[in-house]
Parts: structure tokens; sequence; C-alpha cells
């Protein structure tokens, strides 16, 4: 069964990235993927949740997106143009040892390596695609739960 979403124009900002709530009490989560479809259906129904979601569709653009706002989680595909998530990973654990990082991937045969090397990088969890939406949705409330984080 599809799930709608409704969204408002004060939902959308001008730089069109989605805003569910009151800003300053919202917990921050960047989601990085080159696949727009998980991009968007990741932002749309982690904003439902409450979340403040930005989206990059590459390592670059998603460190810089953690750099520019105060994050409290980050999602990342691995097989990503320009920096990989593996990449992501080294360089968010340089800055911030603690905060939650999710690893997802559907690299085929070496699916299973990658995120082996992702948790020995330090990804928090990790992921195989395909998965269910509700799956990661679960793991993002566990893991801003369990860091003082919860959702609204």
């Amino acid at each position: 069964m599809a799930q709608s979403l409704r969204l408002k124009r004060s939902d959308v900002s001008e730089h069109g990235h989605v805003t569910g709530g009151n800003e300053d009490t919202m917990s921050t989560i960047v989601v990085i993927d080159d696949e727009e479809n998980i991009r968007s259906s990741l932002q749309e129904r982690l904003t439902i949740d409450g979340y403040h979601v930005w989206v990059a569709p590459d390592g670059r653009k998603g460190l810089q997106l953690y750099h520019d706002h105060q994050v409290d989680l980050v999602i990342t595909d691995v097989l990503m143009p320009e920096m990989d998530g593996l990449e992501v990973v080294r360089a968010l654990r340089r800055f911030n040892s603690t905060i939650p990082i999710i690893v997802m991937s559907g690299g085929g045969g070496r699916d299973f390596d990658f995120l082996i090397e992702a948790e020995e990088f330090g990804a928090t969890r990790t992921l195989s695609k395909p998965f269910r939406l509700e799956e990661i949705v679960a793991l993002v409330h566990e893991l801003l739960d369990s860091h003082g984080h919860p959702h609204t």
C-alpha cells in the first residue's frame, strides 16, 4: 500500500528541503545517497516522523551539510560518485566520535564486504538494500533515542 504525503507550502524551505515542525526541538539528519528515490523517500518519511532532514547526492556534499548544520545522525550509501560512504564514515569519525551513522549498501556481491568495512571504520549500524522503510525509520528512532535525541 503506497503512502501519500501532503506538504503545505510552509513545509518546504526556499532551498527545497522539507521541514516538519519546530526546528529548535527537532533532531537533524543528513541522508547521503546518489539515488534520488531513496533520498526523497527517506526525507519525506523522516520528516513526517518529526525530524529535520537534509539530503545530498554524494559524500562531499553530505559532509558539507554536516559542517553547515548541527547534525544528530547521518545515513549514507556506500557506492556514490565524488566521495563514497566509507570515506564519509572515516571523515565523520575524525570530527565526531559519537554521532550515530547508518551505512546502507546495495553493492551486489561486495555488499557484505562494504558493510563490514563500514563497521570497521566506525558506522554505528549497517543495512543491506533493499530494506523496508519502516526498518530504517525504527533504527533512526532507536539510535537517536539512545543518544538523547527523541523524535517529536
